[in-house]
């Protein structure tokens, strides 16, 4: 017999009791819908991040951290309990701050660019951005200078602040997606070479400064703006730092602990890994753009495994369907499978027969929860991407991708579990006897 004849064979008997077996491709259904959706959304997201990954660039910046920065930070996080209070000497370095000694020290690093070391004081107090087109202002969210490095920031409209010493003199910002309207503009394009007016608190004082910026560019929606935040010059940020700083201790600026340094690194000579294992082995630790954008995406990861493990307890549910409508289908069929064999049909034929109608449940199941899973969310990316949709700034993301590569195997694993689970009516059908089977009544 041959293999298409098997294979039209064993569908022909699955559907000899239709409502049974259509319950069983239903239970494979469920499990297959399920986990194909969480495949595609985990797929869109990494898509995702992988393209905002490129188009961020930056692949030569590297932050460089003291040893033990990391736990401490997600430690910190993580316990609310109260820190007790300690009084640092005179010129004592702050726990996870470095000292001039480790400067210098990560500074003789191989394939570190000691002059692209940049560690901003931060800029405390409270600020504003205005503009003549309304009367409302609007808080100050995460101003930072542009990190060194071959960072291309995808821009909605304009141009990154220019990082060339003549430009860096000029008062100049890229705001974050949403400000632009905020601040009475009606498209992107038109608020760039606009005057705004950025707003900062001097605490101490109780004074106010207002400095006028000029807008040359504006972000593009995505997980690298909300990151990244407002782009400032230098000379922006240092008439800000002015302003904050003014009344205190001359030496109090200067002297700001370096909980992070911001640099570049030589990717010519030096992987990623490579240049993180000499600065592991000088005894600190480093970030990259990749270990960045990689939280982001174990958190996607982690948020579908839990559902992947509720579709993986639908499909076992299903196996056991499976299990019960073969060993149904062996009981109903004792004599013929006894007259067949006595007829000469040997126990590998009828083994394969059985178990590829098991792997016909699966087949089934797995082909109507792919098609029904893309259907839906072909839907769904059409109406989170509609006018109000919550993925409307970010036509790129798509919230499930379907590919080949992600559906073929699939429905290759439904049908070897499927498989799995038919080997035990297909063997027990195997070793019928012959003439015990021919007098089952």
């Amino acid at each position: 017999m041959k293999f298409f004849d098997i294979l039209r064979t064993a569908n022909h008997n699955l559907f000899r009791n239709k409502v049974r077996t259509m319950l069983t491709v239903i239970a494979i259904f469920v499990g297959s819908f399920t986990i194909i959706l969480n495949v595609a959304i985990n797929t869109g997201v990494n898509s995702f991040i992988d393209e905002q990954t490129a188009s961020l660039g930056g692949d030569n910046f590297i932050m460089l951290m003291p040893s033990g920065s990391s736990e401490m930070a997600s430690s910190m996080v993580a316990s609310s309990e109260p820190v007790e209070f300690v009084e640092k000497k005179t010129g004592e370095t702050e726990v996870g701050a470095f000292s001039d000694e480790d400067i210098e020290k990560l500074k003789q690093i191989d394939g570190i660019d000691a002059d692209s070391f940049y560690s901003p004081a931060p800029l405390s107090g409270t600020g504003y951005y205005a503009s003549d087109k309304t009367d409302k202002k609007y808080e100050i969210q995460n101003l930072m200078i542009l990190p060194p490095g071959n960072f291309k920031i995808p821009l909605a409209a304009g141009e990154l602040v220019d990082q060339n010493e003549e430009a860096k003199k000029k008062n100049q910002v890229v705001l974050a997606p949403g400000y632009r309207e905020a601040l009475g503009y009606e498209t992107d394009e038109d608020i760039i070479g606009q005057t705004i007016t950025i707003g900062i608190k001097n605490e101490i004082l109780d004074k106010w400064t207002a400095i006028d910026v000029e807008v040359v560019g504006v972000e593009a929606s995505g997980i690298v703006s909300s990151s990244m935040g407002t782009l400032i010059s230098h000379a922006v940020y240092d008439a800000l730092a002015d302003a904050v700083y003014e009344g205190y201790p001359s030496e109090y600026r200067d002297n700001q602990p370096n909980y992070y340094i911001m640099a570049t690194y030589d990717t010519n000579r030096f992987s990623e890994d490579e240049i993180k294992q000499a600065i592991a082995d000088a005894g600190y630790e480093a970030w990259t753009v990749s270990d960045m954008m990689g939280m982001i995406r174990t958190f996607f990861d982690a948020i579908m495994i839990v559902f992947t493990i509720f579709g993986s307890i639908a499909l076992l549910a299903a196996a056991i369907g499976i299990i019960n409508t073969l060993l149904m289908s062996v009981e109903e069929r004792t004599r013929e499978i006894g007259l067949d064999k006595a007829l000469g049909m040997s126990s590998g034929r009828v083994f394969t027969e059985f178990a590829v109608e098991a792997i016909s449940l699966g087949f089934w199941g797995s082909a109507f929860g792919v098609v029904v899973a893309m259907f839906i969310g072909t839907l769904a990316n059409s109406a989170v991407h509609a006018p109000g949709g919550f993925l409307a700034e970010l036509p790129t993301f798509n919230l499930f991708e379907f590919t080949a590569s992600n559906i073929i195997p699939f429905m290759i694993i439904i049908m070897f579990i499927a498989f799995l689970a038919g080997t035990i009516p297909a063997w027990k059908a195997a070793h019928k006897n012959p003439i015990d089977a021919l007098r089952y009544e």
